[in-house]
């Protein structure tokens, strides 16, 4: 299927998003978030899906932000239409209920390497090219490359980009830890596609439970990982169960502490 720029598609319990803007590089504007969102919710309603896979039709994975989107711009406008709007979709695939892999088949810069960080793993072809260089156009990173990406990665290799304009290699960014592996140019939603295989075969429920607990342990996502994983746990048990059951029948519940 296909949601406005954000094409999905299904392979038995992979799901596949791939960001289809290849005459901009895959850069990003307010249509293209609204189909993040779109995309992240289909994937999500899918039972089937066990891992996702994001990537970017042509030669980028994503080349940020259109700058043409947001240079016109109000700066309250900027603010709240594109930079908390951006902020809630990417928040919204960062915490997908299934692992997600990116797939950098090419540069990831700005907002793009935003949106490849708050993959669970990163899968880079060879040539690509990674950075952060907003502060060169007056600008800082809006999407969590200053909050998200530090924790994950650490804050000198974001120093590096953002401060110092530096662009990364992908065996550079594998180096850092920023990409967790590089293939060659061409392979990288097919490594992808192989690496999703290794997760798929593991248990569904396992693998929910752990993402959950390590963006708990990271400081990342900790109110809402807990309540989740609090809210499985409860929805698991014989006293839900008895709660539902005595108010449709309108008795007092007997609860008898079952797990």
């Amino acid at each position: 299927m296909t949601s406005g720029t954000v094409k999905v598609a299904f392979e038995g319990h992979v799901a596949i998003m791939t960001v289809s803007r290849p005459e901009k590089l895959n850069a990003l504007d307010l249509d293209m978030l609204k189909a993040l969102a779109v995309a992240a919710d289909e994937v999500e309603a899918n039972t089937n899906a066990r891992v996702a896979i994001l990537t970017g039709e042509g030669k980028g994975f994503s080349a940020g932000g259109d700058i043409k989107a947001w240079g016109g711009m109000r700066p309250e406008e900027f603010g709240h239409a594109w930079v908390r709007h951006g902020h809630r979709i990417f928040e919204r695939l960062a915490t997908l209920r299934v692992p997600l892999i990116a797939a950098l088949n090419g540069h990831a810069l700005g907002g793009g390497l935003e949106l490849a960080g708050l993959a669970d793993i990163r899968i880079a072809e060879e040539q690509i090219k990674i950075g952060l260089p907003e502060t060169g156009l007056g600008m800082v990173p809006g999407w969590s490359g200053t909050q998200r990406l530090v924790k994950r990665f650490g804050a000198q290799a974001i120093r590096r980009m953002a401060l110092g304009g530096e662009i990364f290699t992908a065996e550079q960014a594998r180096e850092l830890g920023i990409v967790d592996l590089v293939t060659t140019t061409g392979n990288a939603v097919e490594a992808a596609r192989e690496y999703a295989g290794r997760i798929a075969a593991r248990g569904p429920a396992a693998l929910e439970i752990v993402k959950l607990m390590i963006a708990s342990a990271s400081g990342e996502d900790n109110g809402s990982a807990v309540e989740a994983l609090g809210s499985i746990l409860a929805a698991k048990t014989g006293d839900l169960k008895e709660g539902v059951a005595s108010f449709s029948e309108k008795r007092p519940a007997q609860f008898k502490g079952e797990w």
